[in-house]
């Protein structure tokens, strides 16, 4: 069955057909790759074929494999997704790799707009001293992100707090100047200008929340917000790290020089785009 809609994908142009009528169809029929391979030529009720094509149009439309299934896999771990999350991507890991490097023994992560909760969840997956609090202004994701932190093991050194940004942490934190701060604030904040989002791929227009992609009118809104509080919530010495889109690491690199973060520096991604920005809190002298 997989092989007829492999040949509807391919002809309507899908460059992954083969894969993605393997996996939709498996799903369907709650069969792995092994099973498929070795029962296709078992015949299927007319209930399992409508559950299969169900699942292949629903290809069609441009939505995801991974949001049909209804999980993707980010840093070798499981995340299950929503309407309300941003589907995990491998340019991530970048962020991780980086945030697992920088954190001392024992230290603290706050992730910003943390959606299903891949950065902060893998960061402590892989830092089992470390612990972290992650944000979101949807209830839905935050939902998805605690189910998430406990499908991996790491509910209980992630606490959540719901709200817009730094809003989201306790009226009565401090941060530096009483509560203990962070080491590490991380985030992949919606990047994209208000004007692009209509003009990406219908994947990613149509199917990700519009709230997780736009960064407003230059793109850069969500980064002025970071760079205003990231000192507040640092320890002395601490460090941001924030995913950004190939041409902005000039311009949010000078807005975080302009709120005093130093030592600012661009990471690059495997295709050798700028990917990553690393910033330091001054240490007290």
């Amino acid at each position: 069955m997989w092989r007829g809609w492999r040949d509807v994908l391919g002809r309507l142009g899908f460059e992954t057909a083969a894969l993605d009528a393997k996996l939709l169809t498996g799903h369907a029929l709650g069969l792995d790759a092994l099973a498929l391979a070795t029962r296709e030529q078992e015949q299927v009720s007319d209930e399992q074929a409508a559950n299969v094509a169900e699942l292949l149009q629903r290809r069609m439309t441009g939505e995801s494999v991974a949001r049909i299934l209804g999980e993707k896999e980010f840093y070798g771990l499981p995340f299950w997704l929503n309407v309300a999350t941003l589907e995990p991507r491998p340019d991530t890991e970048l962020l991780v790799d980086l945030a697992i490097e920088a954190l001392p023994q024992g230290g603290r992560l706050l992730d910003l707009g943390t959606g299903t909760g891949c950065i902060p969840i893998a960061v402590l997956a892989n830092r089992a001293d470390a612990e972290g609090i992650a944000t979101d202004i949807a209830l839905d994701a935050m939902t998805m992100a605690r189910e998430n932190a406990e499908r991996n093991g790491v509910q209980g050194r992630l606490e959540f707090a719901l709200g817009n940004w730094f809003e989201a942490l306790d009226l009565g934190y401090s941060g530096r100047d009483g509560g203990e701060g962070f080491d590490l604030i991380t985030s992949n904040p919606p990047y994209i200008a208000s004007d692009v989002v209509e003009t990406l791929d219908p994947e990613v227009r149509a199917f990700d929340p519009r709230l997780a992609l736009d960064g407003g009118p230059d793109g850069l809104g969500p980064y002025r917000i970071i760079a205003a509080g990231a000192a507040r919530h640092l320890k002395p010495g601490g460090q941001v790290l924030v995913e950004i889109g190939y041409d902005q690491g000039e311009s949010v690199s000078a807005l975080f020089a302009e709120h005093g973060l130093t030592e600012i520096l661009v990471h690059k991604d495997l295709n050798g785009l700028d990917r990553v920005i690393s910033a330091h809190h001054l240490k007290d002298e």
